[in-house]
C-alpha cells in the first residue's frame, strides 16, 4: 500500500513533502520483509529474488538523485518487483553465489 501511495503521488504531482509518510512506510515495511526473508535463510541475500530485491531499493534511491526519472525509476521497480515475483521457482530460487538452485520447496 505505501509504495502504491508512493507512486500514484509522483504521477499525479503531489508535493515532495507530502509523500514522505509514504516513503517512509515504504522503506519500513520493505525493511520488515526483507529482514524477515533473511532471518528464514539468509541465502535469500543471494538468490535472485533477493538480487531482485536490493535492484528495487536501489531504484527507489535513485529517485532522489535523478528526481526527473523518478517515475521512470519506480514504474521499472515495479516491472522487477512483478516479474521477480512471479517467475518459476528454478529462477528465484537460483543462487548466483551457489551456482544453482536452493530451497523452493518451502511455503508461505
Amino acid at each position: 500500500m505505501a509504495f502504491g501511495a508512493l507512486y500514484g503521488g509522483h504521477v499525479y504531482g503531489v508535493p515532495r513533502v507530502e509523500l514522505h509518510p509514504a516513503l517512509f512506510g515504504t522503506v519500513a515495511t520493505g525493511a520488515a520483509l526483507m529482514g524477515l526473508e533473511l532471518y528464514r535463510t539468509p541465502v535469500w541475500l543471494w538468490q535472485i529474488r533477493g538480487l531482485a530485491t536490493l535492484v528495487k531499493i536501489a531504484l527507489v534511491a535513485a529517485v532522489a538523485l535523478w528526481w526527473e526519472a523518478r517515475i521512470a525509476l519506480l514504474t521499472l521497480a515495479i516491472v522487477i518487483g512483478g516479474v521477480s515475483s512471479h517467475m518459476p521457482g528454478k529462477y528465484r530460487y537460483y543462487s548466483v553465489k551457489d551456482r544453482r538452485v536452493i530451497g523452493g520447496g518451502e511455503s508461505g
